[in-house]
């Protein structure tokens, strides 16, 4: 019997879910595929309820797991396989190489030398990076990363040349490693429905069309525009800004669920829309707004007083392009009655939350037919994996998932 715990996926829910349960005194091990640990939240501009950066929550649990010498964390891998029951789980990791070692802080030679372009995926695509790269600003570990398919070129070598001495490794290669456990947290969280499935709404047709992701990451100090949300086509200022809700969620086509966090998102992005340019006006396209409890609602109501917000109750059915490349969104009105062609200067998707689960399956775990983790002795999944919520509810899904972990280690060692 294993009192071991192993969370996989590092990000907000499993940070919580590791620091909880290394604080009662049990080992634990993370499972992350990224580079960094804090998954999601790290690309967000600001986050409910307060309306903070990620920094002041994902802060708090980095210093939790740098100062706690219980809790093990594996990057840039992932979990092949997981066998046994609860209580004696033995789980294969696959741990991928970073072609640097942990002093590799500064890659700033390395990117210089560096000739290759390719999209950077923190930031959805909308900037680019080279082979070497630190994968953001406040990542953690704090270390440069590799892409594999330039270290294995002559230019990771010319890289290498170029950085301090012991700052790059060539020779890493990945291995596999055997983890005994007592019991499984999943919190593999959660991506972006992919909008180019959904050919009505011409995402990737039409430049000035972006997700809510992308907005996020254009919203952030730390994103492809420094903060400054612009229409892609010209890098100018929109003056009028359409959302579409329920961008794939709801929807027998695509995801059947309500994704939950989209229309607190889309309420959440017209605040940074209206902060940078107070005379820009806004619409939201939706089939209901869904802004659970008190405090949301209030939040909902204080948006939808703005003479500048126009909230129209409709699914978008078509969009095309207007003039200057702008957007023309298509949709029946049905409180208004009638058809509405709105033109906007930029578009907005909200795009559904869809588990990780749904792409990507762990042999030994269990799936529902939307990818969402089935809950088995021994094995909690939390946070999005579980069903999607937003951060806080991610955070005590955590809490709970801890506990229950312990529970069934106690319960098998008694």
């Amino acid at each position: 019997m294993s009192d071991k715990i192993l969370v996989i996926g590092g990000g907000f829910a499993g940070l919580t879910a590791a620091c909880e349960a290394a604080e009662m005194g049990y080992d634990v091990a993370i499972v992350e595929r990224e580079d960094y640990l804090g998954g999601r939240v790290a690309q967000l501009n600001k986050y409910f309820p307060k309306l903070c950066p990620p920094t002041c929550g994902l802060e708090i649990n980095f210093k939790r797991v740098r100062t706690n010498p219980k809790i093990t964390f594996y990057t840039r891998s992932q979990v092949e396989s997981v066998s046994g029951g609860a209580g004696d789980y033995t789980v294969k990791v696959k741990v991928n190489p970073k072609f640097t070692t942990p002093q590799c802080m500064n890659c700033k030679p390395g990117e210089e030398a560096a000739t290759t372009e390719m999209p950077n995926s923190f930031n959805f695509g909308m900037d680019t990076r080279k082979g070497i790269y630190l994968p953001h600003p406040m990542a953690y570990p704090n270390q440069c990363v590799m892409d594999a398919s330039v270290a294995q070129s002559d230019e990771g070598k010319t890289i290498a040349e170029a950085m301090p001495d012991g700052h790059v490794d060539l020779s890493q290669a990945s291995e596999t490693i055997d983890l005994n456990v007592g019991a499984i947290i999943v919190a593999t969280g959660w991506d972006p429905y992919d909008a180019t499935k959904m050919d009505n709404l011409c995402f990737g047709r039409y430049e000035n069309i972006i997700t809510n992701m992308m907005m996020e990451r254009m919203a952030s100090p730390s994103g492809p525009t420094e903060g400054k949300i612009l229409r892609p086509s010209d890098n100018e200022p929109p003056k009028t800004i359409g959302f579409v809700q329920c961008a794939g969620s709801r929807d027998e086509n695509h995801l059947s669920y309500c994704s939950y966090i989209c229309c607190m998102a889309t309420l959440k992005q017209i605040t940074y829309v209206r902060e940078q340019y107070p005379d820009a006006q806004v619409y939201v396209f939706y089939i209901d707004i869904r802004s659970p409890g008190r405090k949301y609602e209030n939040f909902y109501s204080k948006v939808k007083a703005d003479d500048k917000v126009k909230f129209i109750k409709g699914k978008v059915a078509e969009v095309q392009e207007g003039s200057s490349n702008n957007i023309v969104l298509v949709a029946e009105d049905t409180i208004g009655g009638g058809k509405v062609q709105q033109e906007v200067e930029l578009a907005v998707l909200a795009t559904g939350m869809q588990p990780t689960g749904a792409k990507v399956q762990i042999p030994g775990i269990q799936y529902d037919a939307d990818g969402f983790v089935i809950p088995q002795e021994g094995i909690i999944p939390c946070g999005c994996a579980k069903r999607p919520i937003d951060v806080v509810s991610s955070a005590q899904s955590a809490t709970a998932a801890a506990l229950k972990a312990v529970q069934t280690i106690v319960r098998r060692a008694g």
